[in-house]
């Protein structure tokens, strides 16, 4: 069924075909380690120690702080020069977003401005509107804001209300309507505004702060993220000159989408940030809590937890980077094959748009799970908000929810990538009959093969072969109605998911493998990680399978489950102490 590729893979294309390569961390250039420690010192100095500050939402504070970010550069690294930015790639770009994403309110704050707030201008803007609003934004001069959620409509976001007509006179566009959870919409100056002109064409536009008709409601009061500004924006005959029209009539749907994809996987870096924070700061606690006459450290039920926390952040990150990779690869790609640069950016985005939203999802839940774990190995002080892991936890909570709900996330994953079978963009016909085939023969007993790694990337490719087997029956047997049943689309997403992060974090440790030290914690990693994705794998696929098949096929096609999600026995409680004692003789999270 896979072929082994070097080159960068197609779009959803790692579930016919077994990579051979990957970007890692650890290859980051010397500017790029730069960059990261440029941000670690940012948060260190001007952001953590005003976190009450911030949340209390001090008037001008997170404003100042967003200028202080334009001036060390972070607000324009990834944009072109001609419009004041540094021209930076996209990995350099995904390490900003990472390296500031355990800042809290002020991370939520600047991955609104630099993300949803400015690239709808950059890649859709006439060169006019380019020059006018990038410079400032890309300083801290202006901030930016991205306004498409009304009271009515969040996840279908093409049903908003707010309607937008030309005046008589042909120079304005009049703005009628409501939009509500507008992050940064406190103290924005440019807002990127979504509404149907005439009733039915979903278009763009973009109002400044001042247009006549244009109000804002009051900060609202949120579970976390309390120091980001978050408010409703009221459009009462609001007059937004013509040329502010953003991209075409009717097209606001491809700038709305288009710039999720890049968004999401943002969200997945400014997680990870997030998760490196939260595990070292449960581990010094761990270190220093003492409980019968010793540090909590010393349990195995607080090593277990710590282990968890970093294998599943690890994991992530590998996705994350290979990921990224594969954008500024293909960036790069078409911009010398001559396209322009929105059109190189955003079709990259595009191409890797099912990876986007598995990174998303599992960037949002990784990061939920390390905090939740994380007030736990506090206790009672986990619950006190004079211990930053309640401030984390309770800011965590959004981000299964920004970018599209994880479930629509879900959805998409194997929505996008069906899509793209149709299309004839991926074989998954021609994979799924192997399967099949192979199904149907008599299970290979021969030789071990004992090439290192060999057993590992033999369950991967049996995790893939799982995600066909479940995710072809589910075609054939349903056809037209799949796409109503939501369950077992999600469950073969949860099988994409593992399976992709997995295949990520083996083809990490394989390069970790070569390199000079000690890399028996990645495969300490890679072990724990494999064996509880066999188990998660085939639990989605026997109740996706359950759900619409029975009698002999069903029992013959859970065999093959069983087959594909074979893992041999392993001892994963001393592995998961092997990793944690790594943190604890650390007293960070170092990996």
């Amino acid at each position: 069924m896979q072929t082994t590729v070097t080159k960068a893979l197609k779009g959803g294309e790692w579930l016919i075909k077994e990579s051979a390569s990957i970007f890692t961390p650890e290859e980051f250039t010397e500017e790029q380690r730069m960059i990261r420690d440029m941000c670690e010192q940012f948060l260190q100095t001007e952001i953590i120690p005003l976190l009450e500050r911030i949340d209390h939402q001090e008037p001008g504070l997170m404003r100042s702080l967003m200028e202080k970010a334009g001036e060390q550069g972070l607000l324009a690294a990834a944009f072109p020069e001609e419009y004041g930015g540094l021209g930076k790639d996209f990995i350099t770009s995904t390490i900003i977003n990472d390296y500031l994403g355990a800042g809290h309110s002020f991370s939520v704050a600047i991955a609104a401005h630099t993300g949803i707030g400015t690239l709808p201008i950059l890649y859709f803007g006439t060169p006019e509107q380019k020059q006018k609003y990038l410079p400032k934004l890309l300083s801290g001069e202006w901030i930016g804001s991205y306004s498409l959620t009304e009271p009515n409509s969040g996840s279908d976001a093409l049903s908003a209300k707010t309607s937008a007509r030309l005046s008589e006179d042909g120079k304005y566009y009049v703005l009628n309507g409501q939009k509500c959870w507008i992050t940064n919409g406190g103290f924005a100056d440019v807002y990127t505004v979504f509404a149907k002109i005439d009733g039915d064409k979903f278009s763009a536009f973009i109002v400044e702060r001042g247009f006549e008709g244009f109000t804002q409601g009051p900060e609202e009061h949120k579970m976390g993220i309390k120091g980001s500004s978050t408010v409703q924006l009221y459009f009462q005959d609001c007059k937004v000159p013509v040329e502010n029209l953003l991209g075409e009539i009717g097209k606001g749907h491809k700038i709305a989408f288009n710039i999720l994809n890049i968004g999401r996987l943002k969200l997945c870096a400014a997680a990870l940030g997030g998760t490196r924070h939260a595990i070292t700061n449960s581990v010094q606690y761990a270190n220093t809590r003492e409980q019968f006459k010793q540090p909590i450290a010393n349990f195995g039920a607080i090593k277990h937890k710590l282990a968890e926390m970093a294998i599943r952040t690890f994991a992530c990150e590998s996705a994350l980077y290979r990921t990224a990779k594969w954008i500024d690869s293909k960036e790069a790609e078409l911009l010398e094959g001559g396209k322009p640069y929105n059109e190189a950016v955003l079709t990259a985005a595009e191409e890797y748009a099912i990876e986007c939203a598995i990174l998303k999802v599992m960037g949002s839940e990784t990061l939920d799970f390390v905090v939740d774990e994380g007030v736990q190995i506090h206790g009672g002080n986990g619950f006190s908000a004079e211990y930053n892991i309640s401030r984390a936890y309770r800011d965590s909570r959004i981000n299964r929810i920004f970018e599209g709900t994880n479930e629509i996330n879900r959805l998409l994953i194997v929505d996008m990538t069906l899509k793209r079978a149709l299309q004839g963009r991926l074989n998954l016909m021609g994979a799924a009959m192997e399967v099949q085939k192979e199904l149907m023969s008599i299970p290979d007993f021969g030789s071990e093969d004992e090439t290192p790694f060999a057993e590992e990337r033999k369950m991967v490719a049996n995790f893939k072969k799982a995600i066909l087997l479940t995710a072809g029956a589910a075609v054939q047997k349903l056809m037209m109605k799949l796409e109503n049943e939501q369950e077992v689309l999600m469950n073969i997403a949860d099988m994409s998911i593992y399976t992709f992060v997995a295949e990520s974090l083996l083809l990490r440790v394989i390069k970790l493998s070569g390199s000079e030290g000690d890399s028996q914690v990645y495969k300490d990693i890679l072990s724990c990680y494999l064996y509880d994705a066999a188990d998660r794998i085939l639990k989605h696929g026997k109740d996706a399978l359950n759900a619409f098949a029975d009698g002999d096929e069903l029992r013959m096609m859970q065999m093959g489950l069983r087959r594909f999600t074979k893992a041999q026995p392993f001892n994963s409680k001393d592995a998961r102490r092997r990793i944690s004692e790594v943190l604890i003789q650390k007293n960070t999270y170092p990996l």
